[in-house]
């Protein structure tokens, strides 16, 4: 369910590994070729469609922004360059924050887990961007949790989700269950471009913190 005909080889290692110990090999050793590969070979789009619907309603470019599974710092390239600059970063992989630090574009980066426990005080962050991070092997829905609890009154939680990780894990329950518990409300919810030269498509999300 998680190959197509058109997958690049890496990609399908890293849906396919069997715990993140594995996973986080692959990305060491992907990190210095890994924006040529998802990009050219893979049609990636997921940093440019969550930074273009976060950045048509957050306004104020003073904002918080942490940037969630930041990877080698895509997204946060495209925020910093449209004046968006405080931005703080973070990824599970020691390699891809390297070759992220080099872009000179965050406040700060660290090491995280986004499977964990954030640390990170409530009420930290004006909005918080996840962009190519829920996907098959990698973040599940339910660190959405985390990232309400750490998201500012009226922030922005702005994340794709890979077609074939949103037909696999509780998306749908978690999103519906932080709605019901008034915890956070849709602003923006539809399927997007993600991987165009894969054919793969995503669930792109924005949602609003309650007050």
């Amino acid at each position: 369910m998680k190959n197509t005909k058109n997958m690049i080889s890496t990609i399908y290692q890293t849906l396919h590994a069997s715990d993140m110990k594995e996973l986080e090999g692959i990305y060491t050793q992907w990190a210095s070729h890994y924006e040529h590969d998802v990009i050219k070979l893979a049609g990636y789009v997921g940093h440019i469609v969550t930074t273009e619907i976060l950045l048509r309603y957050l306004k104020n470019t003073k904002s918080k922004i942490l940037d969630a599974g930041c990877g080698t710092g895509l997204a946060g390239d495209i925020l910093y360059k449209s004046n968006y600059k405080n931005i703080f970063g973070v990824d599970f992989s020691q390699k891809m924050l390297d070759k992220a630090s080099k872009k000179n574009i965050y406040k700060s980066l660290n090491l995280c887990d986004l499977t964990q426990k954030l640390n990170f005080k409530d009420n930290s962050f004006d909005a918080i961007v996840c962009a190519g991070t829920f996907t098959c092997g990698h973040v599940g829905p339910e660190a959405l949790y985390e990232m309400v609890r750490i998201a500012k009154s009226k922030g922005f939680i702005c994340f794709t989700v890979r077609k074939q990780e949103w037909e696999l894990s509780p998306y749908e329950k978690i999103i519906k269950d932080l709605e019901n518990s008034n915890l956070w409300k849709k602003i923006e919810h539809h399927a997007s471009n993600y991987n165009t030269k894969e054919g793969i498509n995503c669930q792109l999300c924005l949602y609003q913190v309650t007050e």
